[in-house]
């Protein structure tokens, strides 16, 4: 795997791989992708390779700008345009019907297409260069936790030459993967919860979105009970259920928690949502590394600010 830079060079480099129908691993400000030209399936196939992701299993597909929405997508309606201009470039992804000519390859056998305009500089200006869109999920195992830095997608694929290069664009800003809202029904639902939470999206589509149900709407993302998950069990705990010291665990708790003593490692998050799934990536792959019997998580508060820590939370204990 090529270690590159962010300067015009390397992602010129980054450009000329992609357009072979090779795999590059990108910067978002969500967490790092696994990079192909969605146009080509067999490059979008060796990205199922790569990762071990089911065939059924549908990848988002990164734009580089609002004006190539119609290139992917019919019967867009004007909810989903008033969306994307708000939000893009950003964390937030847009399930429209697809056009005819897009690969069900790339979207898992459905009629859907996930959409969405990443928000790093660095993809955009690669996304400029290569002047076509990119499939980007994840660059991790199929189910395995996220990667937010470059060195985590190094561990990942280490030895490998399933992927030609990485771009380091450094720490991911985010830290989650992006929301997904589903607009290819009568009515908008949100598939998988991100930062881009439903508050603000209700304040474009002048009401709260419905949270679809594990088996409704498209298959996307995310949705799978086991996901985002380290080696190593995982258990959600409340701050009570950290007082009796466990030395084979591993325990991840909130700010202002105090640590008795008698833990294996005691791994302290912010308890503000944004800084929290900022850092739960990176969190979660430093305790996986120590090999203990468990990781504890101190369950965050169930509020709508919170939901999108908490859907991982939940996968990563499933």
């Amino acid at each position: 795997m090529i270690r590159l830079g962010t300067d015009d060079v390397d992602l010129a480099r980054a450009a000329a791989l992609l357009e072979q129908g090779l795999l590059v691993a990108v910067p978002t400000e969500t967490v790092y992708g696994l990079a192909a030209d969605a146009g080509n399936v067999d490059a979008v196939r060796r990205i199922f390779v790569a990762k071990g992701r089911p065939a059924d299993h549908p990848l988002i597909v990164h734009l580089p700008g609002i004006d190539a929405l119609d290139d992917w997508a019919v019967e867009i309606p004007e909810a989903a345009r008033r969306l994307a201009g708000r939000f893009w470039p950003g964390p937030l992804t847009l399930v429209l019907k697809k056009k005819a000519g897009v690969s069900e390859t790339l979207t898992g056998g459905q009629s859907t297409v996930g959409l969405r305009v990443p928000g790093h500089p660095v993809t955009l200006k690669l996304l400029e260069r290569f002047g076509r869109a990119i499939a980007a999920p994840s660059a991790n195992r199929f189910g395995h936790i996220s990667p937010t830095t470059a060195d985590h997608v190094v561990d990942e694929f280490h030895g490998e030459e399933t992927v030609a290069a990485i771009i380091d664009g450094g720490p991911c800003t985010v830290g989650v993967e992006s929301t997904i809202i589903d607009l290819s029904g009568e009515f908008p639902r949100v598939l998988r919860p991100g930062m881009i939470g439903a508050e603000q999206l209700a304040e474009v589509l002048g009401a709260t979105p419905d949270t679809a149900g594990r088996d409704e709407g498209p298959r996307a993302s995310g949705r799978l009970a086991s996901h985002y998950a380290p080696k190593t069990p995982l258990l959600l705990v409340s701050a009570d259920g950290l007082i009796r010291p466990r030395p084979d665990a591993a325990v991840l708790a909130l700010a202002g928690t105090v640590d008795p003593g008698g833990f294996a490692c005691w791994r302290v998050l912010p308890d503000d949502p944004v800084a929290y799934a900022r850092g739960l990536y990176a969190a979660l792959r430093e305790l996986d590394a120590l090999d203990a019997g468990c990781i504890l998580v101190q369950r965050p508060p169930e509020t709508l600010s919170w939901a999108a820590v908490v859907d991982r939370l939940r996968r990563a204990a499933a």
